[in-house]
This record gives structure tokens, C-alpha cells and sequence, in this order.
């Protein structure tokens, strides 16, 4: 019989702990997921909320059920860093705060705290108490990247349970196999949502997405011929496609709010407008993450044409393009061009402008890819 756990593949461990916990009853007040990207315990953390409010256990058809799916629960509230390098003491004061508040819908409530592994120690001394004892009605799902990077403080503090890192060709075999898509497209889909199969299903089922990575890739394709007000637009345009996928979240928040404004006290009202703007600022920052994933996959494939590797390309699609591009480059200098995505991620995570950050990048990747320098001027 299908229930919430279905859908995280790739984790049989975690899965069948997740359903002896609901099961056996035997629900903890806290927990700590820890998995590299891609391991889905973002997708865990929601299934597993389902099946704590859910009366059925996670059935998953009930409203309750479709509504954590579609995370639009008022009772499931997720939250990320918010500062420069990590969680500000002032959110955590908020989530504390939060926590005292009555469920709006269900009976319980559940937190969902992403990379807490950059939760900074005067963020968490305040947190602590709530960790260890924090309402009846509460439960506190972390995640974080490792256990090691995780302060102890917090990790004794919860139930651990480990993700395993899916290697990309395993993952894409699972997407494959429970897609039916081509193994091509399994990988190019596996690469373009930096390894997360939850988001290569996502990616899979949107034109919009196959559409925007096919934009990116022939924005790449044109980068060593570009000049400066090409690359300025090319990063403008880019950016602008991305947030395309909001406004349709955007409609959906505003029509849920005018459904529930007849039934709901001011205060409810408010929680929901918070976590409306938390998952706006969740889907912007994924929407510029795919891309630099996607940037990432191209890169990938040019190291490995460069390294005399042609059996080895993931973008097929554009091979001749992506042969052109490794014609006119090597490995170290593609490296380079890696690293400067690694630090656009970085960037994009402490809440850089975005445009500021793509132009940036893409600069970079011409720069070092081909030689070519910031000389070529606008025009004015």
C-alpha cells in the first residue's frame, strides 16, 4: 500500500526506520538527518511530516498529506540560514518563539531546520534548551551535511540518522527506473539538479526547466566569442529566466491566503505570510542553484573531452559544442573555471545579488576558459 516513504529513493535504510517509527509509534522530539546533497533528506524530513500529522500515518491522498507535499502546510515550517555564513541568533530567537505558538491545522507541528551544520555557536547555546525539551506538540527535524560538522552540543541532543551518498550513475539508474526515462536524460537530469533525484523528477516532468537548461548551455556555447554587453545580457537574461518559476508560486500563495483569510485569526495569518516568504526565498535560491548545476555539467564534460575522455560526456545533446569549447581550453584551466562556480554557489548562499553573482561568474568562466579579458568594453 503506497505511503509518504515511497518517494525516497535510493535510501531503503532510511526508509524502513522512518516507517517503524510511525508504525511503532515511537516519535522523538528531535531528529538529525545527515547526508551529503542530493541524498534526499530534505524530501524525508516533508515525507516524514506527513506521516506525523497525518491520522492515517501518512496515507498520503488526505489533504493533510497533499498539502505537506505540496508544502503548503501552516503546521510544517522550514527554515535555512538567513545570515552571511549561517543562522542569525535574532532567526533562531524567532523559531524558539515560534515553537510556543499553537498548531494552526493539526495537532502537532514540525520544524524542519536546514544546514544546521551552519548553525554557529551562539546560535545554537540559544536554541539548546528547546532542543532538549521543547513543547509536547513540537517535533525538530535538522539537517545537515555531516555528523562531524554538526556541533556536539546539538548532535547529542537528537536522534541520528545517516543518509547515504548515491553516486550519480546509481542515481540515475533509480530515476530511470521510476521514470522511464531514457538513461541519457536520467543523467542529464541527475547533473543539471546537482545529484538530488527528487529534483531530477521535478526537472524531468517541466518543459520550463528542459527549456531554461538548453538556454544556459547555449549561453556557455557563446561565451568565447561574447563580448563584455553580451555576457551582461546573457547573465541578465538568465536570471530573469530563472525567477520565471515563482510567479506561478507566487499565484498559489496569494490564492491560499484569500481561501483561508475568512477562517483564520490575524496571527495564523501572519505565520502563513512568513512561510510564504521562506519558501519563496527557498525556490529563487534552488531555481540559481540548478543553474550553476547546470554550468557545473558542461564544465564536467569538457574537462573529460580535454582528458581524451569522449565516452564520458553527460550532455550528448550538445556534444559538438561541448568538443568546440574543449578545442579551445585544457583540463587546468576548466578546473579553474569549476572552482569559480563553487564560489558563485557560495556567494549565492550568503545572499548575493544574484545578477551580481552570474555576471560575475560567467566573466570568470570566460576568462579563464579562453583568455579572454575584461578589455572588451561595452558599448556605451
Amino acid at each position: 500500500m503506497p505511503d509518504a516513504f515511497e518517494n525516497i529513493l535510493g535510501q531503503a535504510q532510511v526508509r524502513d526506520f522512518l516507517r517503524a517509527t510511525i508504525v511503532h509509534d515511537r516519535v522523538s522530539h528531535a531528529y538529525l538527518f545527515t547526508g551529503p546533497a542530493g541524498s534526499n533528506k530534505t524530501l524525508a524530513a516533508y515525507a516524514f511530516s506527513q506521516a506525523i500529522l497525518c491520522k492515517e500515518g501518512g496515507c498520503p491522498d488526505c489533504d493533510c498529506c497533499q498539502r505537506v507535499m505540496r508544502r503548503k502546510h501552516p503546521d510544517v515550517r522550514y527554515f535555512a540560514p538567513e545570515g552571511v555564513g549561517g543562522y542569525l541568533v535574532e532567526q533562531v530567537r524567532e523559531i524558539i518563539t515560534d515553537t510556543g505558538l499553537a498548531p494552526i491545522q493539526a495537532s502537532r507541528k514540525v520544524y524542519i531546520l536546514d544546514r544546521v551544520d551552519l548553525l554557529g555557536t551562539q546560535a545554537a547555546n540559544a536554541f539548546l534548551k528547546t532542543l532538549e525539551e521543547p513543547p509536547e506538540d513540537v517535533v525538530l527535524i535538522l539537517l545537515g551535511r555531516t555528523r562531524e560538522s554538526v556541533l556536539p552540543t546539538i548532535v547529542s541532543r537528537c536522534q541520528v540518522v545517516p543518509f547515504r551518498h548515491i553516486p550519480a550513475g546509481e542515481a540515475a539508474g533509480i530515476l530511470s527506473q521510476n521514470t522511464g526515462a531514457s538513461t541519457q536524460l536520467a543523467h542529464i537530469a541527475i547533473q543539471a539538479c546537482g545529484g538530488s533525484i527528487t529534483n531530477a523528477v521535478d526537472f524531468l516532468k517541466s518543459p520550463e526547466r528542459m527549456a531554461f537548461r538548453a538556454q544556459v548551455l547555449e549561453v556557455l556555447g557563446s561565451l568565447a566569442l561574447a563580448d563584455d554587453w553580451d555576457v551582461l545580457t546573457y547573465a541578465q537574461d538568465l536570471v530573469v529566466k530563472a525567477r520565471s518559476p515563482l510567479d506561478v508560486v507566487r499565484a498559489a500563495q496569494d490564492e491560499e491566503l484569500a481561501e483561508s483569510a475568512d477562517f483564520l485569526a490575524k496571527s495564523a495569518i501572519r505565520q502563513l505570510e512568513a512561510r510564504n516568504k521562506r519558501m519563496l526565498s527557498a525556490a529563487s535560491l534552488e531555481s540559481l542553484r540548478q543553474m550553476t548545476a547546470i554550468i557545473r555539467s558542461w564544465l564536467r564534460d569538457i574537462m573529460v573531452v580535454c582528458g581524451g575522455c569522449l565516452g564520458l560526456v553527460i550532455n550528448t545533446d550538445i556534444q559538438s559544442t561541448i568538443e568546440e569549447a574543449a578545442g579551445r581550453t585544457d583540463v587546468a584551466r576548466t578546473v579553474a573555471a569549476l572552482e569559480a562556480c563553487r564560489h558563485a554557489d557560495e556567494a549565492i548562499a550568503y545572499n548575493v545579488s544574484p545578477e551580481t553573482c552570474i555576471d560575475a561568474l560567467l566573466f570568470e568562466i570566460r576568462e579563464v576558459l579562453y583568455g579572454t579579458s575584461r578589455a572588451n568594453k561595452a558599448p556605451v
